[in-house]
């Protein structure tokens, strides 16, 4: 036969339960022993090729300077200038995702603030590593990105 436990028993349990969960959650955005961020130094994804049809309703946003969109964990954008660039969609520092901002020239991460330039040079910490950078080619309304 199974011992019941009393309401207080039970409530304790789930309390301690969600406590261990809240310690776990925050310990992938504590600080190292050196005083820098818990960061991972993620990096792209290799092996990257496929071409975006400009013509295309889902990939409008490049049809104007400053758009930018997210496919294929490749953040692809195009610049004031109206040069396309593309690097990978995730943070350096802990993999969160990136935004292009055309008017500032740079991808940021809303998370913890990091900047990087549109070469992918980082700004800002604390993120430490540049982006992995794509290639891009025009051709007609077709649009390749590749490693």
């Amino acid at each position: 036969m199974a011992k019941s436990i009393s309401r207080k028993e039970f409530l304790s349990l789930v309390g301690l339960g969600a406590a261990s969960a809240v310690v776990l959650s925050c310990v992938g955005c504590s600080k190292s022993s050196d005083g820098q961020g818990g960061g991972q130094n993620v990096t792209g994804p290799t092996g990257i090729d496929f071409t975006l049809d400009l013509t295309s309703s889902a990939n409008a946003a490049l049809l104007n300077n400053g758009g930018y969109l997210a496919t294929q964990n490749v953040l692809v954008a195009r610049t004031e200038a109206g040069a396309y660039i593309a690097v990978q969609q995730s943070c350096t520092h802990q993999n969160y995702p990136l935004v292009y901002a055309g008017s500032t020239q740079e991808f940021y991460c809303n998370n913890h603030g990091s900047a990087f330039t549109e070469a992918g040079v980082v700004k800002n910490s604390p993120a430490s590593r540049n982006l992995t950078v794509y290639h891009t080619t025009l051709t007609g309304t077709s649009l390749r990105v590749y490693s």
